[in-house]
């Protein structure tokens, strides 16, 4: 676990967490079908594996994570995000994954915390 110190830079580090959160994307949904009654099970789960193993990184973040799960058809999906704070520190990240039957895209907020 890293310690940071209060005159330490505390910066979010997007490629990183980009990593991590396709491999809790694809430990939860990886070879799976495309299943509208265990979409609500995958999203939480997705979610809650990458909550965990971001807050396992020890750093001084508050995170907030989102997740959607759409069936691959001929329709369109847009999504969009704003945030109003410090972009020195804080950061966000947007993951898109995808297999044959399913997108997955999930977003994290980490809005850093003064110690």
């Amino acid at each position: 676990m890293e310690e940071y110190n209060s005159g330490d830079e505390v910066v979010f580090n997007a490629d990183e967490v980009n990593i991590s959160i396709k491999e809790c994307i694809e430990g939860v949904i990886g070879g799976t079908e495309y299943n509208q009654s265990k979409v609500n099970q995958w999203t939480a789960s997705i979610v809650e594996h990458s909550l965990t193993h971001l807050v396992k990184q020890g750093r001084p973040f508050k995170y907030i994570v989102n997740c959607a799960v759409m069936q691959k058809s001929s329709a369109g999906l847009h999504t969009a995000n704003s945030c109003y704070w410090d972009t020195a520190t804080d950061g966000s990240c947007t993951v898109r994954w995808e297999n044959r039957t399913m997108y997955c895209v999930v977003s994290v907020f980490a809005v850093a915390v003064a110690l």
